[in-house]
C-alpha cells in the first residue's frame, strides 16, 4: 500500500510540494516519501485506535474525502511531521498537506472502488492497516463489509 500511495503523491505533488518555495528541491523526493509514510501511519493509528468506521468510510464513499473527520486529523498530524522532519515552517506543511492529504485520499479510495482497477483493493489495505500478512481480525472484515472480496 505503502508503495500506491507514494504514486498517487508522486501523481499530485507538483504544486504542493515540488513548485513549493517553502520546500527545497533537494528536499522534494524526501517531502514526498514522508508524506506517503506518514499518511499510512497515520492511517494505521486511526484503525487501530477505535476509528475504524470512519477509516472504512473513506474507502466507501470513493470520493471526495475531505468531510471525512479521520482525513482531517491525518491531515493535521502529516503536516506536523512534514514541519518537523523536512525544517519547514508550520503553515507551509499545513499548505502542503490540505492541498495534498485529501487528493491523495480520495485517489486511493476512488482505485479501491474501481473494478477495473486491481492494483489496489480492501485486501491489500486491510493487510497494510493491520501490519499483517493475512488479513485477519476486525481489519479483514473490509473485504466483507465494502462488498469486494
Amino acid at each position: 500500500m505503502l508503495n500506491h500511495l507514494l504514486e498517487i503523491v508522486k501523481q499530485n505533488a507538483e504544486e504542493a510540494i515540488i513548485n513549493n518555495p517553502e520546500v527545497p528541491n533537494a528536499k522534494n523526493d524526501q517531502a514526498m516519501k514522508l508524506a506517503a509514510n506518514s499518511l499510512l501511519k497515520n492511517l494505521k493509528g486511526e484503525a487501530g485506535g477505535g476509528n475504524l468506521t470512519a477509516v472504512l468510510d473513506i474507502f466507501k464513499g470513493g470520493g471526495n474525502t475531505s468531510a471525512n473527520p479521520v482525513v482531517n486529523t491525518i491531515t493535521k498530524n502529516v503536516a506536523g511531521e512534514l514541519a518537523k522532519k523536512l525544517g519547514i515552517s508550520q503553515a507551509a506543511a499545513t499548505s502542503i498537506v490540505n492541498q495534498l492529504v485529501p487528493v491523495v485520499m480520495s485517489q486511493l479510495a476512488k482505485k479501491t472502488n474501481d473494478p477495473n482497477d486491481k492494483s489496489i483493493d480492501l485486501q491489500n489495505i486491510a493487510k497494510a492497516l493491520s501490519g499483517k500478512g493475512g488479513a485477519g481480525g476486525i481489519l479483514g472484515a473490509l473485504g466483507g463489509l465494502l462488498g469486494k472480496k
